[in-house]
């Protein structure tokens, strides 16, 4: 099985203080020891490091990088994917709603992923299955 994992899901994962932490730390365990393949994007790296390092700092980014992102299956965006999600971006016009949001869905639609990890409502929005 691949789930989309989201910048909201890595940012609880390594945020002791989030309200999220304790959960995302045992979906996190429990998504790596049922084999599944955690997939992101690009995209949602450039996000998560550019929070990790404004609100936590460089540790946290380097606790990602060496901990995290060697387990993940990386989906690069290209000129194609970038219009799309721009595309359904200007069509959604919710202001909460993010660039890189929308490329995830677009991703997970055509890899055929059909559940995320994240604490993101707009993937429970968009029909996607939300983990936890």
């Amino acid at each position: 099985m691949r789930i989309f994992v989201d910048t909201s899901a890595f940012y609880a994962l390594l945020d002791r203080d989030d309200d999220n932490h304790a959960k995302a730390r045992d979906a996190w365990t429990e998504l790596l020891d049922s084999g599944a393949v955690a997939v992101t994007s690009n995209y949602v790296l450039v996000e998560t490091v550019a929070l990790l390092q404004s609100r936590l700092g460089l540790e946290a980014v380097r606790a990602f990088e060496d901990a995290i992102v060697p387990t993940l299956h990386v989906e690069y965006v290209t000129g194609e994917l970038h219009r799309l999600g721009m595309a359904a971006l200007l069509v959604a016009s919710r202001r909460r709603l993010s660039l890189v949001d929308c490329i995830s869905f677009e991703i997970m639609r055509r890899n055929g992923i059909s559940s995320s990890f994240t604490f993101d409502s707009h993937f429970k929005e968009q029909g996607f299955r939300v983990i936890p």
